[in-house]
């Protein structure tokens, strides 16, 4: 897992939306990761240290002279061991002493002594935030190469509406992975398909797959995390796209064929996740089709092999991956969508293998070249979408 062994330290300043970082701390154990909070002394007024020390498994700190810490000198020995320090939520006081360089209570003595990559979540009433002084506070903290990450708008605990909420802690989560994630993608502009097509029949009905466009999600995700300026061209889905991609919503074959050619000559790398509709209904009804007795039989044509198109139209240096569901023969069906739709790599999954198909949180693939196979074990999807892009890196590498 990308954070287990990394030590994330969180901040937590004097605000209402401090209770939102017990759920944020929870996460963050969960994917193994080593947590200290530090609370600076209005913070507990909000929440009790004791309820992070049982969620993390660490000492609350608060006193810069807590003789019980297990380091001597306590700030320096934590900022040493940090990863990524998160300030959240970072209140007006707290972004300006960072701003400053003032160092008066042990989450500013250990933010100075960091050298690790710095976030702030803002979190204060819209007024606050938007006063001239705290946003050139802000802006220093930009220019020191610290992230900001920009608060919410909405319903605030004064009774306000407004700029000045705190990310959800989902957000900052994101925040912290991808600090922590190398970005060996940096300047690669890669696109990817996810989900399933709809083939309208009538107004009312469509002919369509069992996609849920989760594995084609994290691609996407894990690609942006390592840096790389993606496009998720995406069917319909329930997902919520990942934050920093740029998505492109289709509905039919059709609408993922144009998006994908008017975006694919600017593209380093290429990979068709989505379960593209390989038919569609000749005609399609302008009124909805009634019941009636005995059978009905449906006339359906071809739609457009984009993974073809792409290998016939691929520019010189691009890289295309392609994806391969299949029921039987799996290495020899997708070894030979791999030659015959001139690709470099192709992902194959059986859909009757446990741990592997649609809508599950796992996969269980093979990565097939021309010259290697390589079989995955069941891990999660993130896992295989990071793989996948290590493999494409290796494999782009040796091309150019």
């Amino acid at each position: 897992m990308l954070l287990k062994g990394k030590h994330v330290v969180l901040g937590v300043s004097g605000s209402i939306a401090a209770y939102k970082i017990a759920s944020l701390a929870s996460m963050l154990v969960k994917k193994q990761a080593d947590v200290t909070v530090i609370m600076t002394p209005n913070a507990v007024n909000f929440i009790n240290p004791i309820t992070f020390e049982a969620l993390t498994g660490n000492k609350c700190l608060v006193d810069t002279f807590d003789r019980n810490f297990q380091f001597n000198v306590e700030h320096v020995a934590l900022a040493k061991m940090a990863d990524v320090f998160l300030v959240a939520p970072a209140s007006a006081d707290v972004i300006a002493k960072a701003a400053c360089g003032i160092a008066d209570d042990m989450l500013t003595t250990t933010l100075l002594a960091c050298r690790c990559p710095k976030i702030f979540a803002p979190a204060m009433n819209t007024r606050m935030y938007e006063n001239p002084v705290v946003q050139d506070n802000i802006k220093k903290l930009k220019d020191y190469g610290m992230e900001v990450v920009t608060p919410a708008a909405g319903y605030l605990a004064c009774g306000d509406t407004g700029a000045g909420k705190m990310p959800e802690p989902e957000v900052l989560f994101e925040a912290i992975v991808c600090a922590l994630t190398p970005k060996d993608m940096a300047g690669k502009k890669l696109l990817v398909t996810a989900g399933p097509t709809q083939e309208s029949l009538d107004p009312v009905r469509y002919i369509s797959n069992h996609s849920t466009g989760k594995m084609g999600y994290a691609i996407a995700r894990q690609a942006m995390l390592r840096g790389a300026q993606v496009t998720l061209v995406s069917g319909k889905t329930e997902l919520q796209p990942p934050a920093g991609v740029n998505v492109v919503p289709v509905v039919s074959a059709a609408d993922m064929a144009a998006a994908v050619k008017t975006a694919a000559s600017e593209q380093d790398i290429i990979i068709k996740a989505a379960a593209v509709a390989d038919y569609r209904p000749a005609s399609v009804a302008q009124e909805k089709m009634k019941k009636k007795d005995g059978e009905l039989s449906i006339e359906l044509e071809r739609t457009e092999d984009i993974l073809a198109w792409l290998g016939v139209h691929r520019r010189e240096g691009q890289f295309l991956c392609g994806f391969s569901m299949e029921t039987e023969h799996l290495l020899e069906n997708s070894r030979a969508k791999l030659e015959k739709k001139n690709i470099d790599m192709i992902v194959a999954n059986n859909l009757r293998q446990e741990g592997a198909g649609f809508g599950t949180e796992t996969n269980v693939a093979t990565i097939l070249t021309k010259d290697d196979t390589v079989e995955l074990p069941m891990m999660s999807k993130e896992e295989v979408a990071d793989r996948l892009l290590t493999c494409i890196l290796g494999k782009k590498e040796g091309l150019e």
